[in-house]
């Protein structure tokens, strides 16, 4: 059984440039093991959004339901996040 599948992968010079790069500093001994890892990446990127989703918004979400009182302002989210960024702003 084959546990591996060819593709062939064209991509854009801006995208296939780091891929060379990573090669040619012996970061990775192919191209092909570049795009793995990338791919790796990605799903881990997938997976840990969708446990974000399943273990936090989703309760949350159920929360509000329950008890729409709960719930903040949008007024309130606004002026939080403008002195959220004034603070931030102020120190960089």
């Amino acid at each position: 059984m084959q546990t591996t599948q060819q593709f062939s992968v064209t991509l854009p010079n801006d995208m296939a440039a780091p891929v060379c790069a990573k090669v040619a500093s012996g970061e990775y001994a192919s191209e092909s093991e570049v795009i793995r890892d990338g791919l790796r990446a990605l799903d881990a990127r997938d997976r840990a959004v969708n446990r974000w989703l399943r273990n936090e918004v989703v309760p949350a979400y159920d929360a509000y339901q329950a008890d729409p009182s709960r719930g903040i302002p949008l007024d309130d989210v606004r002026a939080g996040l403008a002195e959220r960024h004034k603070r931030v702003t102020k120190r960089n």
